[in-house]
C-alpha cells in the first residue's frame, strides 16, 4: 500500500486524479480501524492532514465555510454559538482523542448513515465544497451527497474541500440514541433547525436508513402548525403528529445495535423532545425581543 501526502491542496487534487484508487484520510478516525481490521486494503493512502487550507473556517455572504480538516474539538470550541447543533453532534462523537483527531470532512467522505455530523448539516441546509484538477469546484447539497450505503456524490478525481452553512438564525438541537452513553455508534440519532426568518423548520435523521435524510413531509407539516411569532405554545397533537411523520420518513434495518422497529420508535420520541426544546427556546427569546 502506497502513502501518499501532498503538502498543497494543488498536489493533493493532482495525486487523486492520478491515483484514484487512493483513499483519502483527513483524520484517519474511520478509515484506519478498517485497515487494521482488515476490512478494506485501499492501492493507496491520500493523507490530506499537511494541507494547512483545510483546517481553517471562515465567512462569505453571510455563511460558514468551514474547511474539510477542522476537527471536532474546534467546531466545539470556535463555532459551537453559531452551529449550535452541529456542536452538540460533535460532543457525541468518541472520545476526546478522537474528537481532537476526527473531522466533519471525513464523516462526509465516510459517507455512513450513522455519521454524527450529517443529521444537523441536513437541518441546516448546508452544502459540500467538492473540486477536482480538471473541472474545478462544484458545490452538492448536503442532501443529494449521499448516494447510498457508504457511498457519496464525488466523482473519483473530487476530493472535499469544504462544507458551507449559514449561521443558525434559530434554535438547534441534536440528540441521539447509544447503547451506552459514550464512545457509541448511533442507534438512531435525529436534529431539527428552526429556521424562523422562513418560518420553515428543518430535520435530519441519521442510522435510519440506507443514507441519513430529511423527514420533508414533517417538516411541511409542522412549519405551517407553528404559531412563528411565539403567542402560542406547540400543540401536543401536532407535536405528535411530528414525530408519526418522521418515524414514517426512516427505512432503518434490524442489526445487532437494535431492531428497526425500535428504531423508528425511539426517532419519534427525538423528534418530539427536540422540537419541544427548540420551540420553548424560540418562544422565550421571541418574548423577550417583545419586552425589551
Amino acid at each position: 500500500m502506497d502513502f501518499l501526502r501532498p503538502v498543497t491542496w494543488e498536489d493533493a487534487l493532482a495525486a487523486r486524479a492520478a491515483r484514484p484508487g487512493a483513499l483519502p484520510v483527513q483524520g484517519g478516525t474511520d478509515v484506519m480501524v478498517e485497515i487494521n481490521f482488515d476490512a478494506r486494503r485501499p492501492e493507496a493512502l491520500l493523507d490530506l492532514t499537511r494541507i494547512r487550507a483545510l483546517t481553517e473556517w471562515d465567512t462569505a455572504d453571510g455563511l460558514l465555510r468551514v474547511g474539510a480538516g477542522v476537527p471536532y474539538a474546534r467546531l466545539i470550541g470556535e463555532l459551537g454559538g453559531r452551529l449550535p447543533g452541529l456542536a452538540q453532534a460533535s460532543r457525541t462523537v468518541g472520545s476526546p482523542q478522537i474528537r481532537n483527531r476526527g473531522t466533519v470532512g471525513g464523516n462526509l467522505g465516510a459517507a455512513s448513515p450513522a455519521g454524527d455530523g450529517h443529521p444537523p448539516l441536513l437541518a441546516g441546509d448546508a452544502v459540500v465544497e467538492a473540486e477536482s484538477a480538471e473541472r474545478g469546484v462544484r458545490m452538492i447539497p448536503v442532501a443529494e451527497f449521499f448516494t447510498g450505503v457508504k457511498r457519496n456524490a464525488l466523482a473519483p478525481d473530487e476530493l472535499i474541500r469544504a462544507f458551507w452553512t449559514p449561521p443558525a438564525s434559530g434554535p438547534q438541537y441534536f440528540s441521539k440514541i447509544g447503547t451506552r452513553n459514550a464512545m457509541v455508534i448511533a442507534v438512531c440519532s435525529f436534529a431539527v433547525a428552526l429556521h424562523p426568518g422562513e418560518r420553515r423548520v428543518g430535520t435530519g435523521l441519521g442510522s435510519a436508513a440506507p443514507t441519513p435524510r430529511r423527514a420533508t413531509e414533517a417538516e411541511a407539516f409542522i412549519s405551517g402548525e407553528l404559531d412563528w411569532d411565539g403567542r402560542r405554545p406547540l400543540a401536543e397533537p401536532a407535536v405528535r403528529r411530528f414525530g408519526e411523520l418522521v418515524r414514517a420518513a426512516a427505512s432503518p434495518i434490524d442489526d445487532v445495535r437494535g431492531t428497526g422497529e425500535y428504531r423508528r420508535h425511539a426517532l419519534a420520541v427525538l423528534a418530539r423532545r427536540t422540537l419541544t426544546w427548540a420551540w420553548d427556546d424560540h418562544r422565550k427569546a421571541t418574548v423577550g425581543k417583545a419586552a425589551s
